[in-house]
């Protein structure tokens, strides 16, 4: 094939009618994420980057890794017309995280948590408009562990400043709750409804957060933030997931009631807020400290 074959060429010539199809609109959709020129330069971060955000928009592993493999054919397509020379995610493969255990080195203690938060009010924005916007968002990850599907979800409506509460709705994980704000939270979240939000706005929508756009958060911006904070934590892989499975594993540990955790947190079923508690995570990581090679090498003869 030669320079100016096109990729949908390319695609019918390796799959079914009906796949070329799908495959498109999954590679465009890709493309759009990471913009044009990013996409086809796109190193394995970048690829996993955009896996990591299409974990917390949809469930079944399965048809992520059907996403994946639309775009490892992109990849090699770029690769046969040679406008590059390496394939970034071909041995790349995700993963039900439900068959595995937590991963405890990754969760932060309520204290850096905090630390993320106070970090905001120090630092300064690339673009200052969305300083205010950026704690909310923070905010609403540290204080009600919301999922990013949960937070681009949210309207206008949902905030109840006079209650000081706000309605989360419901996905196919977590169910719907309404959750209280933290004092520090409702003139935060007032300032941006009233001060902040319109002026982003570019476009008409119900939709909470927006983006420096001007358009409705829809998760890459979320992703983005929270990377912004991963110095202050060098040893840790911090996600929007990590720190929302943190605060649920440290309200447990606080001694909080499960079933007033599971409704917290959205749980369907009991059993997910079960594995948070921290008597599970001191037998993994009395585990981890018995039969670990480094652990053993490390203890003295008696």
């Amino acid at each position: 094939m030669n320079k100016k074959t096109s990729l949908e060429k390319y695609l019918k010539s390796k799959l079914s009618a009906s796949s070329v199809k799908i495959y498109l609109f999954e590679i465009n959709h890709f493309i759009r994420f990471l913009g044009k020129e990013k996409a086809a330069t796109a190193s394995y971060q970048d690829v996993q980057k955009y896996m990591n955000w299409l974990r917390d928009n949809y469930d079944n592993v399965n048809t992520i890794n059907l996403i994946l493999y639309a775009i490892k054919h992109y990849f090699f397509y770029l690769i046969e017309v040679k406008k590059r020379k390496d394939h970034p995610c071909r041995f790349l493969n995700i993963k039900d995280r439900t068959k595995h255990q937590y991963q405890l080195q990754d969760f932060l203690k309520t204290k850096q948590l905090q630390k993320i938060l106070e970090s905001l009010n120090e630092r300064k924005e690339r673009y200052p408009i969305l300083g205010i916007r950026n704690q909310v968002v923070m905010s609403l990850l540290v204080y009600q562990a919301l999922r990013v599907q949960e937070m681009c979800a949210l309207e206008v409506k949902n905030i109840n400043l006079k209650k000081a509460t706000i309605d989360i709705q419901p996905t196919p994980k977590t169910n719907a709750r309404t959750l209280h704000l933290k004092p520090e939270q409702i003139m935060l979240i007032h300032c941006y409804l009233h001060e902040v939000r319109s002026k982003l706005l570019k476009v008409k929508t119900k939709k909470l957060i927006i983006t420096k756009r001007g358009t409705a958060e829809k998760g890459e911006g979320i992703h983005y933030l929270v990377s912004t904070f991963r110095p202050l934590f060098l040893q840790k892989k911090l996600t929007p997931t990590t720190i929302r499975q943190s605060v649920i594993a440290n309200l447990l540990a606080s001694g909080n009631d499960l079933r007033i955790v599971q409704v917290f947190a959205g749980h369907k079923n009991p059993s997910t807020t079960e594995k948070y508690r921290q008597t599970n995570f001191e037998k993994l990581r009395s585990s981890i400290q018995k039969y670990h090679p480094l652990a053993k090498a490390n203890q003295h003869p008696h």
